[in-house]
């Protein structure tokens, strides 16, 4: 399984820690410590999650080395679908007139974009699909609260998108190693800690259990994933952790003994972009990504889930 071509759209507006620190009587500081973000990437009124995706797409075709219009699956993975039934990834298909694709959407919170692609390597072992466009991304600010002093100052919006297939396109084309999925709605707090309700908004009432399972859950699949390819923690050319919070990616580093220069990350700027933030990393540092490098990507939603694959360059 082939990465062919990757894209990504983020919002230009920015807001700033000095906004919610005003809005809670609270300090810039105190954002910082708690979660190491500095601003949060937020979609202006004309940037739905439909136009976000439709740009991400645009944003990868000039790289793809084939027709659009022979991707035979589309994947849209989110948690804040703007539709329910008319989806983004129907909207995509209609946009690039990808008459000959299956269609359909997933969500498992933050995880949704790892777990599509455990559903695409079994799409491509059974010779169901051989090219495949992924649309990852969440428009948070849709459903996020910002007077919520637990987590309305977390969230940010983006889109990717990414093209696959079973075999090269091109020369050079990243390889995906492994990938596995796992559902915890068993364990903590579990589908209690995260929660979207449509007419109240994300909220996060135990942000403690989802600290705690997050570190513990993300080590455990980065190490087992590994391990059953037969690499150890001192292969990893860069790890890409979940951008919930970067105190988890610290956490996990040294529980990992990752060198910090090695753990790629974007929340400082953009805030939690949901399932499309560990993809979006991925992208946003895919020219600094040299042959042989072996970059490893491990997500936690909320619900809880968690998600790791791992890529070969």
């Amino acid at each position: 399984m082939f990465i062919n071509s990757l894209g990504y759209y983020i919002p230009q507006k920015r807001v700033y820690n000095d906004y919610f620190a005003e809005l809670h009587n609270s300090t810039t500081d105190w954002y910082v410590k708690r979660t190491g973000i500095l601003s949060r990437s937020r979609a202006e009124e004309h940037e739905t999650l439909n136009f976000m995706s439709i740009e991400a797409v645009k944003n990868a075709i000039p790289k793809l080395h084939y027709n659009v219009k022979e991707v035979d699956l589309i994947i849209f993975a989110s948690y804040t679908p703007e539709d329910t039934v008319a989806t983004t990834g129907h909207v995509v298909q209609r946009e690039f007139q990808i008459e000959k694709a299956k269609v359909f959407y997933i969500s498992s919170a933050c995880s949704s974009g790892v777990n599509a692609i455990e559903i695409i390597n079994s799409f491509f072992k059974t010779g169901i699909a051989k090219k495949v466009l992924l649309i990852c991304g969440d428009r948070n600010s849709t459903y996020s609260i910002d007077h919520d002093p637990q987590s309305g100052h977390l969230w940010g919006d983006c889109a990717t998108a990414f093209f696959f297939s079973k075999e090269p396109t091109a020369e050079n084309e990243p390889q995906i190693v492994d990938v596995h999925t796992q559902g915890l709605g068993h364990i903590g707090y579990g589908p209690e800690a995260v929660t979207l309700n449509p007419k109240k908004g994300i909220e996060m009432p135990f942000g403690k259990d989802v600290f705690t399972q997050a570190c513990t859950y993300i080590n455990s699949a980065t190490v087992d994933i590994l391990k059953q390819n037969g690499y150890s923690i001192n292969d990893l050319s860069y790890f890409i952790g979940h951008q919930a919070n970067s105190r988890i990616l610290s956490y996990v580093c040294g529980m990992l003994e990752i060198a910090s220069k090695k753990s790629l990350t974007n929340i400082e700027e953009l805030g939690n972009t949901g399932c499309a933030s560990s993809f979006l990393v991925l992208a946003q540092n895919f020219d600094r990504f040299k042959k042989g490098d072996l970059v490893c990507l491990t997500v936690f939603g909320g619900g809880y889930s968690v998600g790791t694959c791992l890529f070969k360059f």
